[in-house]
C-alpha cells in the first residue's frame, strides 16, 4: 500500500494552489468595483524599491503673459513637480490542512474535495480581506492594512499626513468632503427628493474641463434614495460591464455626465453608512510588487512543531493617489435628522 508521505502532501497542494495562483488578481478585483475600474483602466500597476512614488505636478510656472511688438515675456523658475510616497503594505491568508485529515481522505478525489474546500475558504478571506482594508483609515493591525478610502478621501480634509505630505499645510492635497445637514442650499437629507441634486452639484463644483467624478460608490441609504429618485425608465443596469459581473449598479445623468453608482452597502458591508464616494478613478492607482500580486508564497511547508502543511497567498502593494482635486466624500452627519 502506498504512503503518503509529509513531502508529497506539501508538493500536492503548493500546486493545486499554484493551478489556482494566476487567477487571484482576477478573483479580487472582480469582488471589487473599485479595484475592477482601476484594473480595466490599465491603473493596476507595479513597483519596485522600499518606496512607492507617485509623481504630482502641483504648480504651474506663473510665467504666462500677452505680449505684442517687443514687451519682454516672464520666464521665472518655479518647482513644478514633486512626489507622494506611499509605504506598500503586506497581506497574506493562509491555507492549512492537517495530515490527519490528508491521511483519512488519501483517495485522490477526495483529497481534491478537502483541498477544494480549504483553497475556496482562503480565496473568500482574501477577497474579505483587501475589501475591507479599501474601505479603511489604514489603522487595521496596527497601521500594517492598506490606506483605503477613509483616508484616501476623509470626513476631515484639513487634518493629518497622507502619503508623506501635510494635508494642514497643503491645501492643493486635500479632497472635498460635503456634510448634507450644511452643505447644500435648502437640504438637509439625502432622500428620494434630494438624491439627484446633491450628486449633482458635487459633481459640477469638482468638474473642471473633461475630469472630474467618473465613479459614485454608495452606502446601502444612499442608493435605495437614488433608486426611489428614479423612474423605470431610468433604472438602467450597465450590463455590458459592471452588471454582468454581479455588482448592483444604476447609470447616473447629470452634470453633463454619465457614471456608475454602485451599491457598497449590504450584508457584511465594509461601507460606512450614510456615506457616497464620488471618485475620480483616473487618479487613484493599486500599485503592487510582481513577486506578491495575489500570488502563492514559496512552496507548501510543514510547520516545526505540528503534523500539518501550509501554504500562503500573499499580497504587497498600496492603493494610492496622484491627484485630490475631484475625490469627493458625501456624508450625513446626523441621518436622524
Amino acid at each position: 500500500m502506498a504512503l503518503t508521505s509529509v513531502e508529497k502532501n506539501q508538493e500536492i497542494l503548493s500546486l493545486a494552489l499554484e493551478d489556482r495562483s494566476a487567477g487571484y488578481q482576477d478573483l479580487v478585483s472582480n469582488s471589487n468595483v473599485l479595484l475592477y475600474t482601476l484594473k480595466s483602466k490599465g491603473l493596476w500597476k507595479p513597483y519596485s524599491g522600499p518606496i512607492i512614488r507617485e509623481r504630482l505636478l502641483y504648480n504651474e510656472t506663473g510665467s504666462g503673459v500677452w505680449y505684442n511688438g517687443f514687451d519682454f515675456f516672464n520666464p521665472v523658475p518655479a518647482e513644478l513637480i514633486n512626489d507622494a510616497e506611499y509605504r506598500p503594505k503586506m497581506a497574506a491568508v493562509s491555507v492549512t490542512l492537517p495530515n490527519e485529515i490528508i491521511l483519512n481522505n488519501s483517495g485522490e478525489n477526495q483529497l481534491e474535495d478537502v483541498m477544494e474546500v480549504h483553497i475556496e475558504a482562503a480565496e473568500q478571506e482574501l477577497q474579505d480581506l483587501v475589501d475591507a482594508s479599501l474601505h479603511s483609515a489604514g489603522t487595521g493591525f496596527g497601521g500594517k492594512e492598506l490606506g483605503g478610502l477613509q483616508l484616501a478621501v476623509p470626513t476631515a480634509v484639513d487634518q493629518g499626513v497622507y502619503a508623506n505630505i501635510s494635508r494642514v499645510d497643503n491645501v492643493i492635497w486635500r479632497t472635498t468632503s460635503y456634510d448634507v445637514q450644511s452643505a447644500f442650499s435648502g437640504i438637509t437629507q439625502f432622500t428620494k427628493d434630494t438624491a439627484r441634486s446633491i450628486y449633482q452639484q458635487a459633481i459640477i463644483a469638482r468638474s473642471r474641463g473633461k475630469r472630474g467624478p467618473n465613479l459614485i460608490l454608495a452606502s446601502a441609504e444612499h442608493y435605495m434614495a437614488y433608486d426611489a429618485a428614479t423612474v423605470a425608465i431610468q433604472r438602467i443596469n450597465d450590463e455590458n460591464k459592471l452588471g454582468k459581473l454581479g455588482f448592483t449598479s444604476l447609470k447616473f445623468y447629470g452634470a453633463g455626465k454619465s457614471m456608475d453608482i454602485v451599491l457598497e452597502g449590504g450584508i457584511g458591508s465594509n461601507m460606512p453608512s450614510n456615506v457616497s464616494y464620488l471618485l475620480d478613478t483616473d487618479s487613484l492607482r493599486f500599485r503592487y510588487h510582481p513577486e506578491r500580486n495575489f500570488s502563492k508564497i514559496g512552496k507548501g511547508m510543514m510547520p516545526i512543531n505540528q503534523d500539518a502543511v501550509v501554504q500562503h497567498i500573499g499580497l504587497m502593494g498600496e492603493l494610492t493617489m496622484v491627484n485630490p482635486l475631484h475625490q469627493v466624500k458625501i456624508y450625513d452627519s446626523n441621518p436622524a435628522a
